[in-house]
C-alpha cells in the first residue's frame, strides 16, 4: 500500500481527542488524493463500522507525511492539536477518540478496498504494531 501509517498516539484522557494523532505517508511514486477515503475503526476482535469520510482530503505527493489529528481543532474541550515542524495538520472532526486500546485496528478505505490499515500498539515507540 502506498499510504501508509508511521506513527499513533492516543489521547491520555478520551475527552481530549485532539492530543490523539497519526502520522501518514505517501510511500508510493504517486501523488495520493484522499478525499472520500472512509474511516474505519474497530475495537480488538469486533467488527469496525465507518465512523466518517475524508472530505475534501489531502493530497501527499511521494515521501510526504501529515500530521492527522482526530478532534475538531477549535473546540477548546478537545484539547490542544499537536504541531509538527515541517509536517501540515488535518483534523477528521470526530466526536469521539479512535483509538481504544491495545489491538485497536483503524483503516482508511476506498470503495470498501483497503488503502491504509493500522494495529495500535502503545507499548511500541511509534504506537504501531
Amino acid at each position: 500500500m502506498a499510504l501508509v501509517f508511521r506513527e499513533a498516539h492516543a489521547a491520555p484522557d478520551k475527552k481530549k481527542i485532539n492530543e490523539e494523532w497519526f502520522i501518514l505517508e505517501n510511500a508510493g511514486a504517486q501523488s495520493i488524493n484522499t478525499g472520500g477515503l472512509q474511516v474505519i475503526a474497530a475495537r480488538k476482535g469486533k467488527r469496525g463500522s465507518v465512523l466518517g469520510v475524508i472530505d475534501p482530503g489531502f493530497m501527499l505527493q511521494p515521501g510526504e507525511k501529515i500530521l492527522v489529528v482526530s478532534g475538531v481543532p477549535g473546540k477548546k474541550s478537545h484539547g490542544d492539536p499537536p504541531t509538527r515542524e515541517g509536517l501540515r495538520t488535518y483534523h477528521l472532526f470526530q466526536r469521539d477518540a479512535l483509538l481504544h486500546g491495545d489491538g485497536t485496528l483503524l483503516r482508511l478505505a476506498m470503495n470498501q478496498v483497503e488503502v491504509a490499515r493500522l494495529v495500535y500498539d502503545p507499548a511500541t515507540a511509534t504506537g504501531i504494531a
